[in-house]
């Protein structure tokens, strides 16, 4: 095993905001290796994180995201331990992150628990019809409706989505790992809680068909 010196240490904390200790046993694990030693740590560090996922999380901060074209805006409510963490540059981004993704990809709901039941019902029962249209065997027709809700919900879950602002290294990373990996680097459980998502003109032009169908109801019954 080499020697492991004081630069290393130094250099791996940078990179991770990893304790001075665990940096210093990440890489004595993998004999020195820079990248050995992060993958070691992140791995470390998101088996913590499912230990602090039901620890109760009342801090925070609710913040507002306004996309550049002012035809797009977020408020959102994403919720930590202590105050101390809710004001630390980390929680921060994090939650700027989470707002542009909102504003980016419009999801429906943060988890998939929170999707409205007819909706998805009534999506399973289009998909189930179109597969048994294209012949598929009636035995295995609920095997690929399962999985096209998957992707489904992996359009529309804020948590299942994939992260929009993931490097060529983490091309598939979904919001919810991004999570995890902030659990595991702020030390403290962290969730996103809710938003709302505003788009200019949203569902005023339904409004407008509506009204125009109801006129033409009342012109025809007073006809």
């Amino acid at each position: 095993m080499g020697q492991i010196n004081a630069a290393q240490i130094k250099e791996l904390r940078e990179a991770t905001g990893a304790g001075l200790m665990d940096c210093k046993k990440a890489l004595k694990e993998v004999d020195g290796d820079l990248d050995k030693a992060m993958d070691f740590l992140r791995k470390k560090g998101l088996a913590k994180a499912a230990k602090k996922a039901g620890r109760i999380a009342t801090e925070g901060a609710v913040i507002s995201y306004i996309h550049s074209n002012k035809r797009v805006g977020v408020l959102l409510e994403v919720n930590c331990e202590t105050d101390f963490v809710a004001k630390t540059d980390g929680f921060t981004q994090f939650c700027q992150d989470i707002a542009m993704q909102v504003a980016a990809m419009s999801p429906e709901a943060v988890r998939r628990e929170d999707m409205d039941t007819s909706t998805v019902e009534k999506e399973r029962e289009i998909l189930r019809e179109k597969a048994l249209g294209e012949g598929k065997p009636e035995k295995i027709v609920d095997r690929i409706v399962d999985g096209q809700i998957n992707k489904f919900y992996s359009e529309r879950v804020l948590l299942e989505q994939v992260f929009v602002k993931n490097d060529a290294d983490n091309s598939k990373r979904t919001v919810e790992q991004l999570q995890k990996e902030m659990v595991a680097k702020l030390g403290e459980n962290v969730q996103i809680r809710r938003f709302v998502r505003f788009e200019l003109g949203e569902g005023l032009e339904k409004k407008k068909d509506d009204f125009a169908a109801e006129v033409a109801a009342q012109v025809q019954g007073s006809s």
